[in-house]
C-alpha cells in the first residue's frame, strides 16, 4: 500500500508539472509570435496549446485511473491511462497537420521576420522548461511504469526537436534565411505526426490487452518452477491495466498433497514474482501433473 501511496503522489505530480509547463509555454509563444510574425514559432505555439488539452486529459485520465477497484470495475480504473493516450495521438496528430498547413502557407508566400531575438530567448526557455519535465517524467514512468505519463513522456521528448528546430530555424532568419523558418515548420510537422502514430500504437496495445515483453514472461515462469514442490507451470497469461500487470498462470503439482500444501505453494508462487515484478498481480491455480495436457 505504502508504494501505491507513492506512485499516486509521483503521477499526480507529473501531470500537473506537464500542465504548468505547457501553459507557461503556451504564453511565452504567444507573445514571441505576435511580435515576431515567425510560422515555425506559431508551429510551437500550436503543439503547446495542444501539449496543454493533452496534458489536462492526462490529468483527469490519472485522476480516474487512481481509484480503487470497485464493484463496476473489479479489476481497476488503469485503462483510463490508455484512453488518455489515445486522446493525446488525436491532439497531437491535429497539431502535426495545423503547422504542416501554416508551413507550407508561408513557403508559398513567405514574410520577413521580427523581433527573432525574442524568439530565440522564448525558445531557450522552452527547452530548459521541457528538459527538466523530460527528466521527471522520466524518473516517475521508471517508478510506476504509467502508460499516460509515458505517452506524454513521448510527446514532450518530440517537443525538444521541435524546439531545437524551432530555434535553429529563428537563428538562421536572424543571419538572412528567411524560408528556414517555414522549412522547419513543415518538417517538424512530419516529426509530430510520427510522434502521434507511436503513442497511438502504444494505447492500443494497452486496450487491446497486448502481452508483457517475452523476456518478462519468461523470468516469470522460471520464478514459477524455482519455489520448492513445484513440478512445472503453463498457460502463463498477461496483460497490463495502467499501473499494473496483471498475471495469471497454472501450476503444475503432486496430486497427493492436501490441498492446504498447494495453496501455500500458490502463494510462495505469487510471492517470488511480485517480489521481482512488485506491479504484477498474480492469479495462480494449481494442476495435478495428470491432468495436464501435453
Amino acid at each position: 500500500m505504502q508504494i501505491q501511496r507513492q506512485h499516486a503522489r509521483l503521477m499526480r505530480l507529473a501531470t500537473a508539472a506537464a500542465l504548468a509547463v505547457a501553459l507557461s509555454l503556451v504564453l511565452a509563444k504567444a507573445i514571441a509570435w505576435w511580435l515576431s510574425g515567425s510560422v515555425s514559432l506559431l508551429a510551437g505555439l500550436t503543439d503547446s496549446l495542444l501539449d496543454s488539452a493533452a496534458s489536462l486529459i492526462n490529468l483527469v485520465a490519472v485522476h480516474f485511473a487512481l481509484q480503487p477497484a470497485d464493484e463496476d470495475h473489479r479489476y481497476g480504473h488503469g485503462k483510463a491511462e490508455a484512453l488518455a493516450g489515445l486522446g493525446q495521438s488525436l491532439f497531437i496528430g491535429i497539431s502535426a497537420v495545423l503547422v504542416g498547413i501554416q508551413g507550407v502557407q508561408r513557403l508559398l508566400a513567405p514574410q520577413p521576420l521580427a523581433a527573432e531575438g525574442l524568439g530565440i530567448a522564448v525558445m531557450l526557455l522552452s527547452l530548459a522548461l521541457t528538459v527538466a519535465l523530460l527528466l521527471f517524467q522520466r524518473h516517475v514512468v521508471r517508478e510506476t511504469g504509467s502508460t499516460a505519463i509515458h505517452a506524454d513522456s513521448l510527446h514532450y521528448r518530440s517537443d525538444i526537436l521541435l524546439n531545437g528546430s524551432i530555434l535553429l530555424a529563428l537563428l538562421l532568419a536572424s543571419l538572412g534565411w528567411q524560408r528556414g523558418d517555414a522549412l522547419f515548420a513543415v518538417g517538424i510537422a512530419g516529426y509530430i505526426l510520427w510522434s502521434a502514430v507511436s503513442i497511438l500504437r502504444e494505447a492500443v496495445a494497452v486496450l487491446m490487452d497486448q502481452e508483457l515483453a517475452p523476456e518478462i514472461s519468461t523470468r516469470m515462469h522460471l520464478l514459477a518452477c524455482s519455489v520448492p514442490g513445484v513440478l512445472g507451470a503453463h498457460d502463463l497469461r498477461t496483460r497490463i491495466s495502467g499501473t499494473r500487470w496483471f498475471v495469471q498462470l497454472h501450476l503444475e503439482l503432486p496430486g497427493e498433497i492436501s490441498l492446504s500444501q498447494a495453496h501455500a505453494h500458490c502463494v510462495a508462487v505469487e510471492a517470488a514474482i511480485r517480489s521481482e515484478f512488485p506491479r504484477a498481480e498474480v492469479l495462480v491455480h494449481a494442476d495435478p501433473p495428470e491432468l495436464v495436457e501435453r
